[in-house]
């Protein structure tokens, strides 16, 4: 019982998945981003849940698996502007366009890059 406590800890996950990423081992990190971005998102943490699905993003794009990479891009934007996290939303979608472009997807790329263009448009304006 105390493991299972310890094991779906969200804050240490979320540490234990940044090591891997950053030594290198990106099946094992995006796995523990994955499942951290489930607990924050559970317990109402909404921006570090689009954080560690944009975290996913990254392992899955460092391991040429494009396709995961811009699904878990698509999550953190999703999430990002649901929650007002605009800035961070055109991030995301920009490294969605990225892994589009490297599947090869024009149509797919051609969409984000015309949402992305409207919401730097809209931040624009509100500044």
């Amino acid at each position: 019982m105390a493991e299972e406590k310890v094991r779906d800890d969200p804050v240490k996950l979320h540490k234990e998945a940044n090591t891997l990423f950053e030594v290198g081992k990106y099946k094992e990190a995006k796995d523990k981003f994955l499942r951290t971005a489930e607990l924050y998102y559970r317990v109402q943490n909404f921006f570090d849940s689009a954080s560690m699905y944009y975290k996913a993003g990254e392992s899955a794009y460092a391991l040429k698996d494009y396709k995961g990479a811009a699904e878990h891009f698509a999550k953190s934007s999703e999430i990002s502007f649901q929650k007002g996290f605009d800035r961070f939303g055109v991030s995301a979608l920009e490294y969605a366009r990225d892994s589009y472009k490297a599947l090869d997807k024009k149509a797919k790329v051609k969409e984000l890059e015309k949402k992305i263009r409207e919401v730097k448009k809209k931040l624009e304006a509100t500044f």
